[in-house]
C-alpha cells in the first residue's frame, strides 16, 4: 500500500509512507490530536492540456504575427487570410459553416474551463489531517483507489465462508460482491460487513466511503 503526499495545489505527489503525515507536531503525550473536518481534494496539474493549448495558441499567433509583418513589408498576405476575410465578410451569420465552427468553439472552452475548476485526480482519496499544537496542516496524504480496493478484497476473502470476493471503491461508495460456498448468507454478510467497516476505518480516509456488501452463492456448475 502507498499513500500520496503533498503540499495543497501540488501537482506532483511523491510517494512516503502514510504515518508520516500523521507523526509530524503530534508527540506522544496521550491527548487526541484534532482532525480537519473538511480536508481538500488533491488538484492535478494538467501539465498535457496546458502544453497542448500553448503550443497551439503559439503557432496561431506566431503565423498571423508573421502574415502581419509580411504585409507590413510590402508582400501580399497569406491566400488562407484573404479567402477567411472574404468569407467572414460575404457568409450570412446563420449559414451553417459559422453555426457549426462556434458550436465547437464553445464546446472546446467549455472542456477547458471545466478542466481549470475541476481538482481531477479522482483516483486518490485524501486521508484524515490531524492538527495538534505544532502542526499547520499543510502536508497532505491520499490512498490510490486501486490500493484501497486490493486491501479491502483481500481482508474480505480472510473471512470464513467466502470463496472469492470483488471490491469496487469509489470516491463515496465501496461495493463489495462476494461468492459464499459455505455458511449461511446472513452470517457471512455480517462478518463481512464488520470486517471491511474495520478496515475501511483503519485507512483514516478523510471521508468515510457508505460501504455496501452483496453475498450470493456460485452459479451451479460453474465455480
Amino acid at each position: 500500500m502507498s499513500a500520496h503526499t503533498g503540499r495543497p495545489g501540488d501537482g506532483d505527489l511523491p510517494s512516503e509512507p502514510a504515518q508520516s503525515d500523521s507523526s509530524v507536531g503530534h508527540p506522544d503525550t496521550g491527548a487526541t490530536p484534532a482532525v480537519r473536518s473538511s480536508p481538500r481534494r488533491f488538484w492535478s496539474a494538467r501539465r498535457v492540456p496546458a502544453v497542448i493549448v500553448a503550443l497551439l495558441s503559439l503557432a496561431a499567433v506566431g503565423l498571423l504575427l508573421y502574415d502581419v509583418v509580411s504585409v507590413r513589408a510590402g508582400r501580399p498576405g497569406m491566400g488562407w487570410r484573404r479567402r477567411l476575410a472574404d468569407e467572414l465578410a460575404t457568409r450570412p451569420l446563420d449559414n451553417v459553416w459559422f453555426i457549426v465552427g462556434a458550436a465547437a468553439a464553445m464546446a472546446l472552452g467549455l472542456c477547458l474551463v471545466l478542466l481549470a475548476v475541476t481538482p481531477g485526480l479522482r483516483g486518490l482519496l485524501p486521508m484524515r489531517q490531524l492538527l495538534g499544537s505544532g502542526g499547520t496542516g499543510e502536508v497532505r496524504a491520499g490512498l490510490d483507489r486501486r490500493a484501497v480496493a486490493l486491501i479491502l478484497r483481500d481482508r474480505a476473502v480472510r473471512v470464513s465462508g467466502v470463496e472469492s470476493a470483488r471490491v469496487d471503491v469509489g470516491r463515496r461508495k465501496i461495493k463489495a460482491r462476494a461468492q459464499v460456498h459455505f455458511r449461511d448468507l446472513d452470517e457471512v454478510r455480517a462478518d463481512l460487513d464488520a470486517a471491511l467497516g474495520e478496515a475501511v476505518e483503519a485507512l483514516g480516509l478523510a471521508r468515510r466511503p457508505t460501504l455496501t456488501v452483496h453475498v450470493r452463492r456460485p452459479k451451479k456448475g460453474g465455480r
